[in-house]
């Protein structure tokens, strides 16, 4: 064995092959492959993008002295290794035939020794060694060759039976997107492919007649070894895409195969090369061609969606990934986010979906507080305007401008409307299921609001924030009971969430044990790093247990604060009306009402903090100025 055995590891879309093992496995699992397919692979291996003769490849699997019909036993050998890799000689993906002179492998090649990133996926690895020419090796080729034909010999008895019922794909009514792989094996790179998964899913998400597990679902499965039924069992699908993506300078590679996850048969592969100007084009030409593969019957609205793709500045892509692969969670995350949205917007202002992205970075920045709303909203609005004057088919700008319309103009009719008009473009998006859900529940609509979040489940099994939506949905319902019965099992399920242990919280000073709400609003103010709904909650709980010093505290803190950082009137109105001050609090939740504070609409008809407030006729006054939908 050669003294740096890591060279003898050879990888390629998501297969990784031992030549000194002589071992093929596909993303951590073994696939089968016979000794005389697998020395096809190897010599095929060797010389990547070179055409190796069938006079050299019988030779090296057969000496000269063996009895064989050497035609008939290669063209075996290649269909079994086709099988393997789950390509045709039709569409082929790995190993193209030359008439009448042989074959060549024609996807990037990696090997194990490889630490520089693209640059070394192309360069040829070190000739395999030959197996020994023994008597025993002899024998067991010959019958490995009769075992062929008699396999062969069954296999096209079994495809006759398998094509009277129905063509490959047909019957593939759900699909996952398995995070593509990062051929060029730099982590710097991880952004990339992520985010041309995230694309191709959105893309086949448009399709009405086709279930699309949302991304988040599909990219708890990156880098697993989890066997393939094992993964589309979990997420309820029957199909499921895998691929790589490979990019070098501006050139970029995708390499998608479609795979009956209920068979673990191979039903299609593709790989698609284009500049990185042209990505667009690229991953709608990819979606396109699954959409045939299963058969879809796409409707006019559909297909032209699908042809919509245009030249994007590279460097602006790039920007847009790098924003997307940011967390929407933390104050640093949003911001940094928000530069690259910038910087795409100015490389390209054509980039629709980087208008979307900006949008989205200030909502984020106005939901959490981090900035007043008259900074967040208003140029919120403004990009997510000309996202929709660029492309009027963005459902995700369709949506946002719905969250927008709620949160800041207080205009119910067109959330309503844009919610709508987003599940017609894009009825796979989770997303839009999910905000159309707690709106529903907002509107009091519990019944449409629980459909909408069981649809958002389908779409998107694993999604963290699903069992959070529930118990919104029960908070402007004001179910406490529902809410401590779901909070429990989002705060097990993500111990991490302040979120949910403040819904927790209110559930249980919803349900009359306060004290039990205590430590549950203490470590959401922990885990959000002083976020000041949790804290106004702590506020709430102690001024009801007799410790209103310490509510007068938090009050003290927001005080200091406010000279350097927003503080929002409503929070600060419903640690009043928690101390019995109402004159104050009334005179905050008028600041909240000037400033169109997002904090009202949400939770001003819900929220236990302010129900002292509720019989008095300036309260009754405020709501009917919020002009609520009934």
């Amino acid at each position: 064995m050669p003294a740096n055995s890591s060279s003898r590891i050879m990888r390629f879309s998501t297969f990784e092959v031992n030549l000194d093992t002589a071992e093929l496995r596909q993303r951590g699992q073994k696939v089968k492959l016979q000794e005389q397919p697998f020395q096809v692979l190897a010599a095929l291996l060797e010389r990547p993008g070179e055409v190796v003769s069938r006079e050299e490849l019988c030779r090296r699997l057969w000496p000269a002295d063996t009895f064989v019909d050497f035609d008939h036993s290669l063209n075996a050998a290649i269909k079994r290794l086709r099988d393997a890799l789950g390509e045709s000689s039709e569409s082929p993906v790995f190993i193209e035939t030359m008439a009448r002179r042989g074959y060549r492998f024609i996807a990037p090649v990696g090997t194990g020794a490889s630490q520089e990133g693209a640059k070394d996926i192309f360069s040829p690895t070190p000739a395999a060694k030959d197996f020994a020419n023994t008597r025993a090796g002899i024998r067991w080729r010959f019958l490995a060759a009769l075992a062929m034909v008699v396999i062969s010999l069954v296999g096209a008895l079994l495809f006759a039976r398998y094509k009277t019922s129905g063509a490959p794909g047909e019957h593939l009514k759900s699909l996952a997107v398995l995070p593509l792989a990062n051929l060029s094996h730099d982590p710097e790179q991880e952004y990339f492919s992520d985010g041309m998964t995230e694309a191709l899913t959105d893309d086949l998400a448009k399709m009405a007649t086709l279930r699309v597990v949302s991304r988040t679902s599909a990219m708890r499965y990156k880098a697993t070894k989890q066997p393939l039924q094992e993964i589309a069992r979990e997420l309820n699908v029957d199909g499921v895409i895998e691929g790589s993506v490979l990019r070098s300078g501006n050139r970029v590679r995708i390499t998608a195969e479609l795979i009956d996850a209920r068979t673990d048969q191979h039903l299609w592969g593709q790989s698609y090369e284009r500049d990185l100007s042209d990505v667009l084009m690229l991953q709608s030409e990819v979606a396109q061609a699954i959409a045939l593969q299963v058969r879809l019957k796409l409707t006019p609205e559909e297909r032209a969606r699908l042809q919509q793709g245009r030249e994007v500045n590279a460097e602006a892509f790039q920007a847009y990934l790098r924003a997307m692969s940011l967390g929407g969670s933390r104050r640093p995350e949003i911001k940094k986010a928000q530069s690259y949205y910038q910087y795409a917007i100015q490389k390209d202002p054509g980039f629709a979906a980087a208008y979307v992205g900006l949008a989205r970075s200030y909502r984020n920045l106005g939901e959490f507080r981090w900035l007043s709303p008259p900074e967040a909203y208003p140029p919120a609005k403004q990009a997510i305007r000309k996202a929709l004057e660029l492309d009027e088919k963005d459902c995700g700008a369709h949506w946002t401008l719905a969250d927008l319309s709620w949160r800041y103009d207080w205009d119910w009719e067109t959330t309503d409307r844009e919610l709508t008009n987003a599940l017609e473009l894009c009825p796979n998006n989770a997303g839009a299921h999910w905000h159309k859900g707690w709106y529903s529940g907002w509107s009091g609509r519990g019944t449409d609001a629980l459909a909408e979040m069981a649809k958002a489940r389908e779409l998107d099994p694993l999604l963290p924030l699903l069992l959070t939506g529930e118990v919104m949905i029960n908070y402007h319902l004001r179910n406490y009971k529902a809410m401590v019965e779901v909070g429990r099992q989002d705060v097990t399920s993500d111990a991490n969430s302040w979120i949910a242990h403040f819904l927790l919280g209110v559930g249980y000073e919803g349900s009359g044990r306060t004290l039990d709400a205590i430590p549950e609003y203490q470590k959401a103010v922990e885990l959000s790093e002083g976020d000041q709904d949790p804290a106004a909650g702590l506020a709430h709980a102690y001024a009801a247990t007799g410790r209103k010093e310490e509510a007068k505290k938090i009050l003290r803190e927001w005080q200091q604060q406010s000279e350097s950082n927003y503080i929002s009137p409503y929070m600060i109105a419903t640690v009043y009306a928690s101390l019995g001050e109402k004159d104050k609090a009334f005179e905050y939740l008028e600041k909240a009402y000037q400033e169109r504070s997002s904090d009202l609409p949400y939770f001003l008809r819900a929220d236990l903090r302010i129900d002292s407030l509720r019989s008095d006729p300036r309260f009754q006054n405020l709501l009917r100025r919020m002009n609520f939908p009934q």
